[in-house]
């Protein structure tokens, strides 16, 4: 009998284990799934839980050029290239220019690849460099290279990207994200970014 007991409890024992498991299982796969929808949806989870980050170029007058967005947790540095890249302003003739006389950007934005690409494209580069690196550059003494500078007067100039936003947030749709596709809330920041050039046009004109 008490061999019989014994084992009636592992059975149940190993049955309990199962169960566990395929709640442990069914777990995993709901959150695997949660992920697959929020990645196919633009989102990402930052402090603030799920949500989308818009990086954007902005022209001197603080009017949008171009949009990328990305989850809320990527981080802005990799994004530079790929929202240089959408700029396309159409002139009177001829093709749109895709290439701006300088780049006004923070601390964020401080990598040699970035700094690459601009002098590659003969972009005059208005971008900081970060403490980290300074003293890192500094340690390595002549292999390090050349100390990194940038125009202070142009990059004064950097917060018109705070006041785009500020002015692209006045949308409601656009301060919080409402819609279910990115495609749809990244259609909502171009029509936003096409009221404020025609409210621009429409006032010097």
């Amino acid at each position: 009998m008490p061999a019989a007991g014994v084992a009636g409890g592992a059975t149940q024992a190993g049955a309990d284990a199962a169960g566990a498991h395929r709640a442990g299982a069914d777990r995993a796969a709901k959150r695997r799934r949660r992920k697959v929808r929020a990645k196919a949806a633009g989102l990402g989870r930052s402090r603030g839980g799920l949500s989308s980050k818009v990086h954007a170029a902005v022209d001197p007058a603080g009017l949008p050029l171009a949009f990328v967005l990305t989850p809320g947790q990527a981080a802005d540095c990799p994004q530079f290239k790929a929202v240089l890249e959408k700029i396309r302003v159409p002139g009177p003739v001829g093709r749109p220019r895709t290439r701006p006389d300088a780049v006004a950007a923070d601390k964020a934005y401080s990598a040699k690849d970035n700094r690459a690409y601009l002098r590659k494209r003969g972009i005059k580069a208005v971008i900081p460099e970060k403490r980290d690196q300074a003293t890192n550059r500094k340690r390595r003494g002549s292999k390090g290279g050349r100390p990194v500078s940038h125009d202070t007067d142009l990059y004064k100039e950097r917060n018109t990207v705070e006041r785009c936003f500020q002015k692209a947030k006045t949308w409601r749709g656009v301060a919080t994200r409402y819609d279910k596709s990115p495609e749809s809330f990244e259609a909502g920041l171009h029509l936003r970014g096409s009221i404020m050039w025609l409210k621009h046009l429409t006032s010097t004109t």
